[in-house]
């Protein structure tokens, strides 16, 4: 990693629920033009019922299961991740707090998506229809989605894009949670690519 992506990028995806967010990312590596850029090769879930996981065998991508001793107190999985020849990692609705020992292995390497206007409603607890919740009950005129670089810190990291939408008058967490999935959906694959692009511009 330290003498720079010299090859198509091997990506990870970490992800706890559904998958939808990873799904759209598989399919837009698996573009013709983004595919000579990068490939999600690995699904890490720290849950065997998670539906990314169907996701991933659909797409013929390996997966990983991690356990939470390991996760925080050994190496974060770190060598396992250098194993499949991990160059970039992209947190999908991933529920637990990154470790410093991944942080510091894939430095300005690892991407993350929150679904609301960052500072706002980010933290250790935040997330999902929690945050809609949130949002609502406060009375805010918009919402949105918030993609960053993860630090050591919940939803600290250097902000890439935010993508904003209007908070409706009788809205519910689920009607809300639909208008921030259809920017998750539209935006992040290609922050994803951006970041890659500039890794490899970068020569990082």
């Amino acid at each position: 990693m330290g003498n720079g992506i010299a090859r198509i990028a091997n990506i990870a995806i970490f992800a706890s629920g559904a998958g939808s967010n990873a799904s759209k990312i598989i399919e837009h590596f698996e573009q013709p033009e983004q595919s000579k850029l990068g490939k999600v090769t690995l699904i890490v879930s720290n849950k065997s019922s998670a539906g990314v996981l169907g996701i991933a065998t659909q797409h013929q991508v390996q997966t990983l299961i991690i356990e939470k001793e390991k996760f925080f107190r050994g190496d974060g999985y770190v060598h396992e991740l250098q194993e499949h020849y991990i160059d970039f990692i992209v947190l999908a609705g991933f529920l637990w707090k990154v470790p410093a020992t991944i942080i510091n292995a894939y430095p300005g390497r690892i991407l993350n998506i929150h679904p609301a206007l960052l500072p706002k409603y980010g933290g250790k607890g935040m997330y999902g229809g929690v945050v809609h919740a949130a949002v609502i009950a406060a009375g805010e005129k918009e919402s949105g989605i918030t993609i960053h670089l993860v630090d050591e810190q919940y939803d600290n990291g250097d902000i890439v894009l935010q993508a904003k939408c209007i908070v409706q008058e009788h809205d519910t967490p689920d009607s809300l949670a639909e208008r921030i999935h259809f920017l998750e959906h539209l935006h992040y694959p290609k922050e994803v690519e951006d970041c890659l692009r500039k890794l490899l511009k970068a020569g990082v």
